[in-house]
């Protein structure tokens, strides 16, 4: 367990889950004084060739690389929380990698693949390490995501533990680093049932159902031979959207057997890479006895790091003023309290982690 505090009105993760999800992305900008790198567009080449957009920002004489994604829904565009991680890598010199997952942002402009909750995912955070290794971001590669695109970035630490990573990704194992992951979803079955179950967390599962059927909307739009807009109409859940949409290409019979094929919970044992975990046990996105599971787990493996906070909801994790003084939080070079706890551990951990490569 953590010393994590949040302000007092935040010690309900469903509030401060509301809060981060629907306030601050509106004035996220007014808490910290570091500037927006100066991002290049490039296009990545994924698994089986899938073309995916990402920004790459390169300061002078980098420490290392950085690449991650987001959750569930959005884009580059409007996940702030991903572009703050961006301004504080950068201030801290490491190369800095951003990407539309599979299905999202510009990537769905460019390809009609849809997502695979990891299984593809984590293939294509290796080919991207790679491809930017080539652009001179260096060594060490250090994977991130928050909600799903941690669940992302832990297949991609899964498949940096093979060993045949330089005959597939022209990358030695000594590459990459690790990873750090927020609020991480684990389990979608057991989760998705819970929310739907949950008299709030139903309408949390809607509303992410109907941005969902947005985004393939616009997909459909981009891609008209690829998508039956008919198809839309049947879809009223997120476990339909994947019944409908994602498995049928995958090549499972049922949506249980994909989300269990997903889970990470059947991967975390493999990993070999040092990785971090933080969760929150007031997270209301997910089902409470995942705690449970994922303790037992990370226990065995010693490369995981599981650091569980009581509070913190759902990539949440705003820190009040005596834990900012507790952990030293401030922005880089700046004499100003930061209270983005969990990316100032993730940024704590590569440092702690970080080894030279000859």
């Amino acid at each position: 367990m953590s010393s994590y505090q949040p302000p007092f009105f935040f010690r309900n993760g469903l509030i401060q889950t509301l809060y981060v999800a629907l306030s601050m992305s509106h004035h996220w900008q007014k808490t910290t004084d570091l500037i927006e790198p100066n991002y290049q567009e490039y296009i990545f080449k994924g698994a089986n060739d899938v073309p995916i957009f990402g920004l790459v920002a390169i300061p002078d004489n980098p420490r290392g690389t950085i690449v991650g994604t987001y959750g569930i829904t959005g884009d580059l565009e409007n996940q702030w929380f991903l572009r703050l991680l961006g301004r504080k890598a950068y201030a801290q010199g490491y190369a800095v990698v951003l990407f539309d997952w599979r299905a999202h942002g510009k990537t769905a402009l460019l390809s009609p693949a849809l997502t695979s909750d990891g299984l593809w995912e984590g293939k294509d955070f290796m080919y991207i390490a790679s491809q930017a290794k080539g652009l001179g971001c260096p060594a060490q590669f250090w994977f991130t995501g928050y909600s799903l695109g941690g669940k992302l970035a832990l297949w991609a630490l899964y498949e940096a533990s093979r060993s045949n990573i330089e005959e597939i990704y022209k990358l030695r194992t000594e590459d990459i680093g690790g990873g750090a992951v927020i609020c991480p979803s684990l389990d979608a079955m057991r989760s998705l049932t819970y929310l739907e179950n949950h008299p709030l967390g139903r309408y949390l599962e809607k509303a992410i159902t109907q941005t969902l059927k947005k985004l393939v909307e616009e997909i459909a739009q981009a891609h008209p031979q690829h998508i039956d807009r008919e198809i839309l109409i049947k879809i009223n859940s997120i476990k339909e959207f994947d019944q409908y949409l994602v498995i049928p290409s995958l090549g499972f019979s049922s949506v249980a057997e994909y989300y269990h094929a997903s889970s990470p919970l059947n991967i975390l044992g493999d990993i070999n890479k040092p990785t971090l975990i933080l969760y929150a046990i007031d997270d209301p996105m997910f089902d409470p006895t995942l705690v449970d599971d994922l303790s037992k787990i990370s226990h065995k493996n010693p490369m995981i790091n599981l650091i569980l906070t009581k509070n913190g909801g759902h990539v949440g994790y705003i820190s009040n003023f005596s834990c900012q003084q507790e952990y030293q939080d401030f922005d880089h070079e700046v004499a100003r309290c930061d209270r983005w706890w969990a990316w100032n551990r993730c940024l704590e951990w590569f440092k702690l982690n970080f080894s030279f490569i000859a």
